[in-house]
Parts: C-alpha cells; sequence; structure tokens
C-alpha cells in the first residue's frame, strides 16, 4: 500500500493523528471540530501560558467556552503541547499561525517559515500539510512546498499539500467552523482528495478549487471586496457630511432596492487581522508582476484615515459646547473592532484613542468586553466601570464599537454630547447625538419637531 492509500484509509478510519499549529481564534475552533469528528488532536503553541489554560480548560477564544473545551479534554484526544518534536507522531497538519504586517505594510511571513523549519526537522514521509494562514498567492508553493521538496521529498507522493483558508468570523452566532464552507486547493489531485476527505469529516460543506493559487486568492478577493466597498461607503459618509445629507438615511432608502444594490456601512475606520491586512498582501504581491491595484490602495487610504475623521468631528461638536478637544474629558465607548467581542487586533478605536490624547484630551473608555489595552507608551490601560454618574462627568462620549449590550436611549438620555461612528443610536432625537456621515449643526426647533417625527 502506497502513503497516498495508507493515509487515505486512516483517515477514513479516524485513525489519523491531526496536528493544528497555532491554537488562537482560528486553531483552536479547528481543534475543537477535529475532536468532535472523532480524531486525535495535538494542538501546538508555543505560548506556554495559552498551554496551560487549555490543560486546565480554560478557554481564551470567545467562541469556545470552558465547558467546550473540558468536554474535549474527557475524550483524552486533545494534547496541547509547546513541543514540536511530536510532529514525528502526527500524519496531518493543520498551520493555522499569525500572519501580520511588517512595519512598511509588507506582508510578514515569518511565523509560516518558523513553522515549515519545524515540519522539516521532524516530518515523516506521508504527511498532510495544509496551511490557513491568510497569505499571498503563491506562499504555499513558495514557502512550503520548495522547501519540502529540498529534503528529496515529491509532492503527491511523499507529502500531500493544501491551502484551505480560514473564514472564522468572532462573534458570529449563526457560523462557525463547522458550517462555514471550507475551500480546499491542493498541489496535485491526489493532495485536493485527501485535504476533501480530512476536512470533510470537519466541516459540513467542502469547496474544492483547482490549485492553491486559487484558493490562496479567493480569501483576499473576499476581505478586498469588503474593504473597497466599505471605503466607498465611508467617502460617500464624509461626502453626505460636506453636502448636509444624512448618509444613514441614504443606505436605508437605497437598500430597499431589491436587486443590484448591497448595503455596506460607514465606521470609524476598519478592524480584525482580515480587513485591514489581507488588501496589502494581493497590492504586494501584484506589485511582483508590474501591476498597481489603486482600488486597494485608495480604499486603504480612506479607511486608514477615518480615525482623524472622527476627530476632526468630535472637534466639530464640542465647538458647538464652546469647548475643544485640549483639555477635555472624553469618554469612548467600546474598543474592540466589531460589537460583542472582546478582539482588540487593529481596532480603530486604539487610534483614536490616541488621536485624542495626542491632542491633549484626558481619554478613558467603557467596554464591557475589552478589559485592558497597551497604548503607545506601553502603559496599560484599563476600561472604567459602568457608571452613569462617571459618565455624567464627561464633556463628550465617542461611541466606537456598538456592543449590544449598551442601553443607547440611557446613554442619551445622559445628556452628554455624543459622536456616534456606528448609527448606534438610530430612532433615538436627542440632540445631544450627533452622527458621523451628517452634518454637525445646532439644530433648529423646526429641525427638532421633524427629527423626532422621523424618529
Amino acid at each position: 500500500m502506497d502513503r497516498y492509500e495508507e493515509l487515505k484509509q486512516r483517515i477514513q478510519q479516524k485513525t489519523a493523528k491531526i496536528g493544528v499549529i497555532g491554537l488562537g481564534y482560528v486553531g483552536l475552533p479547528l481543534a475543537v471540530e477535529t475532536i468532535k469528528s472523532g480524531y486525535t488532536v495535538i494542538g501546538i503553541d508555543l505560548h506556554s501560558g495559552k498551554i496551560e489554560n487549555l490543560k486546565a480548560g480554560i478557554s481564551y477564544v470567545q467562541d469556545i467556552s470552558d465547558e467546550t473545551l473540558q468536554e474535549c479534554l474527557t475524550t483524552n484526544r486533545f494534547h496541547p503541547t509547546t513541543d514540536y518534536r511530536v510532529i514525528e507522531e502526527l500524519d496531518a497538519i493543520s498551520i493555522c499561525v499569525p500572519t501580520p504586517l511588517s512595519p512598511n505594510q509588507d506582508p510578514d511571513t515569518s511565523y509560516i517559515t518558523n513553522v515549515v523549519e519545524q515540519i522539516k526537522a521532524y516530518m515523516k514521509k506521508g504527511l498532510l500539510v495544509t496551511l490557513e494562514s491568510t497569505t499571498y498567492p503563491g506562499t504555499t508553493e513558495e514557502l512550503i512546498q520548495r522547501e519540502f521538496e529540498k529534503l528529496g521529498y515529491r509532492a503527491g507522493e511523499d507529502f500531500f499539500l493544501c491551502y484551505s483558508p480560514e473564514r472564522v468570523d468572532p462573534g458570529n452566532r449563526m457560523y462557525s467552523t463547522y458550517n462555514t464552507p471550507k475551500i480546499i486547493g491542493g498541489t496535485t489531485e491526489r493532495c485536493i482528495e485527501l485535504g476533501t476527505l480530512l476536512y470533510g469529516n470537519l466541516v459540513k460543506t467542502i469547496v474544492p478549487v483547482s490549485t492553491p493559487k486559487v484558493a490562496e486568492m479567493s480569501k483576499l478577493l473576499e476581505n478586498t471586496f469588503r474593504s473597497v466597498n466599505i471605503a466607498f461607503m465611508n467617502e460617500m459618509a464624509m461626502m453626505c457630511d460636506r453636502m448636509g445629507i444624512n448618509v444613514w438615511e441614504v443606505i436605508k432608502a437605497a437598500s430597499t432596492k431589491p436587486f443590484g444594490f448591497m448595503p455596506f456601512y460607514p465606521g470609524p475606520g476598519i478592524g480584525g487581522h482580515c480587513i485591514p491586512l489581507d488588501p496589502m498582501y494581493l497590492s504586494w504581491k501584484a506589485k511582483g508582476f508590474k501591476f498597481h491595484s489603486q482600488f486597494i490602495e485608495i480604499a486603504q487610504s480612506i479607511n486608514d484615515n477615518m480615525p482623524d475623521y472622527v476627530l476632526s468631528k468630535t472637534g466639530q461638536v464640542l465647538n458647538i459646547y464652546a469647548k475643544a478637544i485640549n483639555s477635555s474629558r472624553i469618554l469612548i465607548l467600546g474598543m474592540a473592532y466589531k460589537p460583542d467581542i472582546d478582539d482588540l487586533r487593529e481596532s480603530p478605536g486604539l487610534e483614536i484613542y490616541e488621536l485624542f490624547a495626542k491632542n491633549g484630551a484626558t481619554v478613558d473608555y467603557y467596554d464591557p468586553h475589552a478589559q485592558s489595552f497597551i497604548n503607545k507608551k506601553g502603559k496599560v490601560v484599563h476600561s472604567i466601570a459602568n457608571d452613569y454618574e462617571t459618565f455624567k462627568t464627561y464633556d463628550c462620549m465617542v461611541l466606537i464599537t456598538n456592543h449590544r449590550s449598551f442601553h443607547y436611549q440611557e446613554l442619551a438620555d445622559l445628556g452628554v454630547a455624543i459622536i456616534d461612528t456606528r448609527n448606534a443610536f438610530d430612532g433615538i432625537a436627542n440632540d445631544n447625538v450627533y452622527r458621523i456621515g451628517t452634518a454637525v449643526a445646532i439644530r433648529s426647533e423646526q429641525e427638532k419637531e421633524m427629527v423626532s417625527l422621523l424618529a
């Protein structure tokens, strides 16, 4: 029996040992689904604190509860470790490590290359390796296949290689790892078949594609599509602001069209691991083909400048109250990059916090999910308590993240000036609420009556 048939049989019989390298917001949910499917999983992460938590049944990923993690441990089929030597025992590996940008906005694939070096040191023939980390088209072949081939191994014969982009949406209550369709591209037909076979036991729907490059490009297309459309709406918001038109009412009206329109919404900037980073991976790779994507560059520029727009809008609002950002006390409501999660990666709120502080304001924040962060000076900043009496003492509040747990009418009724960057106060007619994408002005009595009727 050749290595392909042997591995195929082990996957089918669920006797294959599966390794997940990188136990973060992608890797840990994947490990859990793999265990639920009946496989033994060895999870590898170099963060010893994470491994100790996992062994104790304590989850640090919001989408995985402590109870779910403890159930996995009781099966005796989940073994977290920091030791790469366990690769010698594995039949298949999924690589789920970070792929950030360098300070120069170029791809940083060092996490992938470090993992590949460890796999090379301990791998055996017949290993299936799947890269899930978001990256540029060509990474799977350039950084993994070529390295394995230097050992004299042949793809599709001595090892099997796939790319399957992660599609995790933290905090999404409808779509999880299991019911989100999984794209898989392999370097050979045998690779695709084995990748499809394994992941087909873990998730509900598999979408095979012809090559790893197609799979890699599909991930970048998904998130670049979102980046470009969000940027367009951010630009529309600033345009409507200048023209004295409410962009939120415009979007609501346009959304009544049953065809040919898909609503996107403006905001204080873009956050998370994907949308701020992925388009730059694509733009960087395209430059190697002497192709310069103007859409990506323009979209990135618009989205990156939204925190400055929020700063300007806050200054306009404070001006109505005969105040300036300098020496004002400002409370940021919500610091996570999206609602109802604790994830602060690339959150625009972090940049807005720094901008307010740089311009002389005293800045605090309240977030029921994200309890602290480290500012640019290296200081740990903690969320203040949920105390409305304290909230009243601020000169203004800036809503960055529209958490469901916020009581918006009660916040508006405090009488403090509010800058709403998410239209979270929609339907609330209080005079002290101001939204991005709308003109800032002192309302006349007639305007107040009209807003009240529309609400």
